[in-house]
């Protein structure tokens, strides 16, 4: 069909647009359209009022003027909750089971009731604030349910936010657990590790600044872990098993030692329980527990609290020998033995020497009196083992004199000699005791001091068994005048004596009588010098001329009340004796305690 035309008076003809009315229609839309938008947008900037559907933080306030936004906002923001969670798992992390996450409102984080009227004069006013073309495109947008406005950092208390993410961060810390055991009376206690964690208070912040915004409520934070201690069985058997032992001594500190338990358990059902518990579970290990019977507690309430036994005796002879014996002395003075602990008299006085200071005294060397390096050591060994047998302690090894001594009761003596015989005694009570030995105006005092656990005490008796006397014997020296007699050697009289430890209870009671050692004393003949024979006057008997009192037997103590001591080898075997002791000197005092008086 062709195009149409019209002609018009004088012969024109007029071409028609079929676009135009079209295009008239658009234009004509769009002025309207945009006559609306402004009209939207200039109803928009003359409201008093938030936008309707407007919210803050998810709190509606459409429609709501500044002052009934800021009331609405403060009954609801401030006891908004935000959960904050790990992003990492307990379980995968080595965190304890229950660690999970920690919680805080906005009012803690600085979103206060006080903030909420600024908050809404700041919302509104950027609302006001806002181009004027946009302020009808925010209305449109309300009306598709777009997001809405989020809360600043402007919208809160700073001091009270970073107080918060501070307390927030502290909550979600955990401070790892090493892993440990307890020991009770017949299990063990297995903690297994639980690491720790923390969290940077400014990514923590950045979380919460940013969820506040969102109107979020549930947010996770990245945790940095730190690892714990692991439990190893191992340890915990090294630190348990064994044997137990009571709180004892320090002798280097001269403090207690504490305690300690002895156990018993099966290490490989141990690990299998400890490696399936979970982080911070406790299991139990059925154990074979062995209690201290002394606590270190208790050890320091009682410690040397009482006197066991003591033992004085007279220290004659020459200035040497009393020097020798104050030195020997001196050397065990405070000697400390724990429980079950061997004395040893060689080992704990040395050997003596002249560079310590002893010097020479009579000693016996087979059977004769000469002067040796030390002699008169025996005194000492021999109050000590009096002493020893009062307290009623285990004698280890002892051996008696060559010849019978008179400073002590006989059965009673100790002889020692450095290479040869030793003097040896046990701690056989629970706790430790003190030897202490003062030497003070020409006598010797040995103690022992401990822990009485009873109210036992001993008597020592002893039994001669046999006397073997001594005989006179003649000797011709020719260096002697004619008719000329001499003592060379001053005798002894043997003797065969058993000592008996006897227990009496706190009445006075009899416990036991056991045989403590049988002692061989040998015997010396007295050996005198005979010059030879005037030849002018016919043989006579010359009378002996009496010794000095050097020269005469002493006489052995006479008292069969005293303590005795335990023979644990031959008493013949040679030791380092004492000298003979004049009879001059005053009697051996041996000291008693009142129970055996």
């Amino acid at each position: 069909m062709g195009q149409m035309t019209n002609e018009a008076a004088g012969g024109v003809r007029v071409k028609r647009n079929p676009a135009a009315p079209v295009a008239i229609a658009l234009v004509l839309t769009a002025a309207i359209m945009a006559g609306a938008y402004a009209g939207l947008c200039s109803w928009a900037g003359s409201r008093t009022t938030f936008y309707p559907k407007e919210t803050i933080s998810g709190v509606n306030v459409g429609g709501l003027t500044v002052e009934q936004a800021g009331q609405v906002l403060a009954g609801s923001l401030p006891g908004r909750t935000l959960t904050v969670s790990p992003v990492q798992t307990a379980e995968a992390e080595g965190w304890l089971p229950e660690a999970a996450g920690a919680s805080i409102t906005l009012g803690e984080l600085g979103y206060t009731a006080e903030q909420c009227p600024g908050i809404a004069q700041r919302h509104f006013d950027d609302q006001a604030a806002a181009p004027f073309l946009s302020r009808g495109a925010r209305v449109l947008s309300l009306l598709t349910d777009s997001e809405g406005n989020g809360l600043t950092a402007q919208d809160r208390d700073e001091e009270v936010f970073r107080k918060g993410v501070a307390r927030l961060a502290e909550e979600l810390a955990m401070e790892p657990v090493d892993g440990s055991f307890t020991v009770l009376d017949d299990e063990i206690l297995l903690t297994k590790e639980a690491n720790g964690r923390s969290v940077g208070e400014e990514g923590l912040a950045l979380v919460l600044e940013n969820a506040a915004a969102s109107g979020e409520t549930e947010v996770q934070v990245d945790m940095t872990t730190h690892p714990a201690q692991p439990l190893s069985i191992q340890t915990v058997h090294e630190a348990v098993s064994g044997e137990m032992e009571n709180a004892r001594y320090d002798k280097e500190t001269g403090g207690i030692l504490p305690e300690k338990r002895g156990a018993s358990f099966e290490t490989g059902s141990a690990q299998r329980l400890l490696t399936a518990a979970a982080p911070g579970e406790t299991v139990s290990v059925p154990a074979d527990i062995r209690e201290p019977e002394i606590t270190a507690e208790e050890l320091k309430a009682v410690l040397f609290r009482d006197l066991l036994g003591e033992c004085t005796t007279h220290v004659g002879g020459t200035a040497a020998r009393v020097s020798n014996v104050k030195l020997a002395s001196d050397a065990f003075d405070g000697t400390v033995l724990n429980s079950g602990e061997l004395f040893s008299y060689n080992e704990t006085v040395g050997q003596r020497t002249v560079a310590k200071g002893y010097k020479p005294a009579p000693a016996y060397v087979q059977g004769e009196t000469v002067d040796e390096i030390g002699g008169g050591v025996c005194q000492p060994s021999s109050t000590l083992y009096y002493a020893c047998l009062l307290s009623n302690m285990e004698i280890t090894e002892r051996y008696a004199h060559r010849y019978i001594p008179a400073y002590i009761t006989r059965g009673m003596d100790a002889t020692v000699s450095w290479g040869g015989p030793d003097y040896k005694f046990t701690n056989n009570t629970p706790y430790p005791i003190k030897i202490t030995a003062k030497y003070d105006k020409g006598y010797l005092t040995v103690q022992l001091w401990g822990t009485k656990t009873d109210d036992t005490s001993v008597k020592m008796t002893y039994d001669t068994l046999s006397t073997t006397p001594f005989e006179e014997v003649e000797q011709l020296d020719p260096t002697l005048a004619p008719g000329q007699r001499q003592v060379k050697v001053t005798p002894y009289t043997g003797y065969r004596v058993k000592t008996y430890r006897n227990i009496f209870d706190g009445s006075g009671a009899l416990i036991s009588s056991d045989v403590e050692a049988i002692s061989d004393y040998k015997h010396r003949d007295r050996l005198v010098l005979v010059g030879p024979p005037k030849e002018e006057t016919p043989e006579t008997s010359a009378p002996v001329v009496p010794g000095t009192p050097a020269e005469q037997e002493p006489a052995p103590p006479a008292s069969a009340q005293e303590p005795s001591v335990p023979a644990t080898g031959p008493a013949e075997i040679p030791a380092e004796p004492e000298p003979p002791v004049e009879p001059a000197e005053p009697p051996a005092i041996v000291v008693i305690p009142p129970s055996e008086e």
